[in-house]
């Protein structure tokens, strides 16, 4: 089986914007505002230009402190986005944001690096710094959904309890649904990406197994963490808490 990769040209590229330009029509049309689409494009474009050049360097350094650097940032941005939809608490919140992305995604982070795949060095950049991403984001992800309903249900005047147990359910909607949808409705990213570059489809499937559990185990286990720890964080000051959604606790 190859495993040669088609090299896409920045014609080829260009086209694949197509399918975005009507957006901006029924943007206008509905009042909507292009701004946020058209500067999402923007910045997506110059950061993926830019990250590349940047992954060709750090892949081909062998400075196991050049790549712990790489994750500190990448666990910093994904704790400081994580807290977008509770802007105005996240200097409050930022502690608890990245101690859970931090100990729910380092740990799966470990355990897959050294248990699964076996890196050697442990640093290995080809692998740490793609399968690191994919971990802090889906954490980040779950984070910020669960910082939003946890916030929301509390100003509705939900205990504690409540509002944890309702935060948690929502924030893992989307990882669930991820889980009962994969194979069957979608192939997703890695498994893809590996069968465009030639990668036998069963290879590839054990791959993308090994993503799913550890975007599941990562995004669950900070969340945990994120909103067990609210509890006793400055949960008053945060979010406005009343004396008799403190008795419900």
């Amino acid at each position: 089986m190859t495993t040669s990769v088609y090299e896409i040209s920045l014609v080829e590229l260009a086209i694949a914007f197509i399918p975005i330009l009507p957006l901006f029509y029924f943007y206008l049309r509905w009042q909507l505002g292009v701004t946020k689409l058209a500067y999402g494009l923007a910045r997506m474009l110059v950061q993926l230009l830019l990250i590349g050049y940047l992954l060709t360097f750090i892949f081909e350094t062998d400075n196991w402190g050049v790549i712990v650097a790489v994750l500190t940032v990448m666990l910093i941005a994904s704790s400081w986005i994580s807290l977008g939809e509770v802007a105005e608490h996240r200097m409050a919140l930022l502690k608890c944001a990245f101690i859970s992305i931090l100990v729910g995604g380092g740990i799966t982070l470990l355990i897959i690096t050294q248990g699964v795949v076996s890196l050697e060095p442990w640093y290995q950049p080809r692998y740490m710094i793609p399968l690191a991403g994919m971990i802090f984001a889906n954490s980040m992800n779950t984070v910020s959904l669960a910082s939003e309903r946890m916030y929301s249900s509390i100003q509705l005047g939900s205990g504690y309890e409540d509002a944890k147990a309702q935060a948690f359910r929502a924030a893992m909607i989307p990882v669930t649904n991820g889980l009962l949808a994969v194979g069957l409705v979608s192939l997703p990213g890695m498994m893809t990406g590996q069968i465009l570059s030639g990668v036998s489809p069963l290879i590839a499937a054990r791959y993308q197994i090994m993503v799913m559990c550890m975007i599941t185990g990562s995004a669950g286990l900070s969340v945990v963490i994120f909103l067990s720890m609210l509890k006793h964080y400055r949960w008053q000051t945060v979010t406005g808490l009343t004396n008799r959604d403190q008795g419900d606790r």
